[in-house]
């Protein structure tokens, strides 16, 4: 096929790209060491290159020929070769974890740097041309956390809006929001964007033993939203778990007779809403977007009635066998909640006080709070994008893999929010990964550029190639076949060459 002419710069992607080190194995799929990979578009033609990520957990397990670096899935444990004093030493350095640096997850742009990203307090700085690893970054030097997402948002001057737990402040477990700018005064030029790092505002966990896992979180214009899912971190099961022989992601309990609370945070004044809103027990990582219309709060994500999803990737689930034990329990579901911010203070108990056109309720309870019920905009689609110049504003259409019986996906959708219609793309054996929409910088209307996907084959024959959709009609412009072994991915971006050269 052929590329449009404007397609220029680079893909980058990531995700877990080794799990097996001498006679050594990782349990979970998520656990594996972080292979970083990119596609870039120069004059119509595809150049690809990896490279692991060269962290000190890769150089530490490479270096030893076995895991020595405890990952969420996987506990590491000493050498059984050293001696008892430094068993013992290995044993109490534990309680507070020093956590991996193997950040597998994401790609954030922080001013004109780039950086790999995981759920822990570090990131490493990458080289986005030639994907070598550079400086560890480590947050909790600039912010108190100890765990931060690694889907940050950035705002309209480039800064990244970002939230991280704070675990170990004397007791006072809390979720934190802050603000990487994305540049530093003139005169400090050599001083890194994180030495200018804020805290926009903190939010008490609701239980300080106990904090909410979050993978995302949402933004409007004027609000920052975090939801507090009742999918929780046991702290002291946490601080025991290498002494009692299990890994950190036996401390996640998932309560189904809990509550889920909203929380919304004023952008400008960085106080939280007074007004308690809420809604059932649900388990979600990903966020799709969220906009204000008329005193509402409108926002997107995908949520599982079970956290049996994580479940699924431990390593045993995904052997030969892998469509008997991989089952979905849970269809993600594309939910839409609408909450009201500004209502009638003297509406009636029991009223739904949502004004706007949708199924979704949020009625008014005895004791002040507001519960909230979702309107259901479909099923089946997960790893969600959308057409970031709309992000936080009223939009259409989310770029999707589809999932079906198994969490392995098997299409690309593209959902329009607003009719409900579904375009899908499919091939024979194909594997397909987050699809990331590119806009045409011509652009007039929110689906007018492509959409990049890496689609792995089930046939380890058959090369895995990189596709490329026209987002309006789904339609396949062309494809870039790779002839080498490419892994499933997780999330990525595309870095256009007015950023990045594409030399």
């Amino acid at each position: 096929g052929h590329l449009p002419t404007w397609l220029q710069g680079i893909l980058l992607r990531n995700g877990p790209g080794m799990h097996t080190i001498g006679d050594s194995q990782y349990n979970h799929w998520f656990d594996g060491l972080a292979l970083l990979h990119s596609f870039t578009f120069k004059n119509g033609e595809v150049y690809y290159r990896s490279k692991y990520l060269r962290s000190d957990t890769y150089n530490a397990n490479i270096e030893a020929n076995r895991i020595v670096v405890s990952e969420f899935g996987t506990m590491a444990y000493p050498d059984p070769c050293k001696n008892i004093f430094a068993k013992a030493f290995s044993y109490l350095s534990h309680t507070i974890p020093e956590f991996t640096d193997n950040c597998l997850i994401n790609i954030m742009k922080t001013g004109e740097d780039f950086y790999a990203t995981g759920e822990t307090n570090f990131i490493r700085k990458i080289d986005p041309q030639t994907l070598e690893t550079l400086e560890k970054v480590d947050y909790n030097k600039y912010v108190a956390v100890n765990l931060a997402t690694s889907h940050p948002h950035y705002d309209s001057a480039g800064n990244v809006l970002n939230m991280g737990t704070s675990i170990v402040d004397k007791g006072k477990t809390k979720y934190v929001l802050f603000k990487i700018p994305s540049s530093v005064p003139a005169q400090e030029k050599k001083k890194s964007c994180f030495k200018h790092l804020e805290v926009v505002c903190s939010i008490p966990s609701h239980s300080l033993l106990h904090p909410s896992y979050y993978h995302s979180f949402g933004l409007t214009e004027n609000y920052i939203i975090f939801i507090e899912q009742p999918f929780r971190l046991d702290i002291v099961k946490m601080a025991t778990a290498y002494i009692r022989g299990v890994n950190w992601a036996s401390c996640l309990a998932y309560n189904k007779d809990d509550k889920t609370w909203f929380h919304f945070i004023d952008r400008k004044t960085k106080k939280e809403v007074s007004t308690k809103f809420y809604t059932d027990a649900f388990v979600f990582f990903h966020h799709i977007n969220a906009y204000e219309e008329d005193g509402h709060i409108v926002f997107d994500l995908i949520a599982y009635i079970d956290n049996s999803l994580y479940e699924m990737f431990y390593l045993k689930n995904l052997k030969n066998d892998f469509e008997v034990n991989s089952k979905l329990t849970s269809i993600p579901t594309c939910k839409r909640f609408v909450v009201p911010l500004q209502y009638d203070k003297d509406a009636e108990m029991g009223s739904n006080l949502v004004r706007l056109a949708s199924t979704a309720t949020a009625v008014k309870e005895k004791d002040g709070n507001i519960y909230c019920q979702p309107e259901r905009l479909c099923e089946g689609i997960e790893l969600p994008r959308i057409n970031y110049d709309y992000n936080g504003k009223k939009y259409k259409y989310v770029f999707a893999t589809k999932v079906q019986w198994s969490p392995v996906p098997t299409q690309i959708a593209k959902f329009n929010t607003q009719t409900k219609e579904m375009l899908c793309w499919e091939g024979d054996d194909c594997w397909p990964s987050e699809p990331v929409f590119v806009p045409n910088p011509d652009a007039k209307e929110e689906d007018d550029g492509v959409v990049l996907t890496c689609v792995v084959k089930s046939d380890p024959k058959e090369a895995p190639f990189l596709l490329v959709l026209d987002a309006k009609t789904f339609t396949e412009l062309a494809r870039a076949t790779v002839n080498v072994h490419m892994h499933m991915d997780l999330h990525g971006m595309f870095i256009p060459e007015q950023v990045v050269k594409t030399d």
